[in-house]
């Protein structure tokens, strides 16, 4: 069944290449979305592919990278749209 997630990760996850990680994982098992930092230190992404991934995608956000300490991860559940083709780190 294909899903979508939206998270909002918290913590120090900004300076520790919590993006180039995700970005790794996202391609290596086949989910498609964005992974950008937000302006309050945050993390921000958005996830789609087969539900069982994407629930891979948010085990990995609830830990990070080595050298993050992920403090929360708010995760909203949306109607999946299937529009991305690939998996991008966006910039602002």
């Amino acid at each position: 069944m294909k899903a979508r997630a939206h998270a909002r990760i918290s913590g120090m996850v900004q300076g520790v290449f919590f993006r180039y990680e995700t970005q790794a994982l996202a391609e290596e098992i086949g989910v498609r979305g964005w992974v950008r930092n937000t302006p309050d230190g945050g993390v921000e992404a958005i996830f789609e592919g087969e539900r069982e991934k994407v629930e891979q995608m948010l085990d990995f956000c609830r830990k990070g990278p080595p050298g993050a300490r992920v403090i929360d991860v708010e995760v909203k559940w949306e109607p999946y749209k299937g529009e991305f083709s690939s998996f991008n780190i966006r910039y602002g």
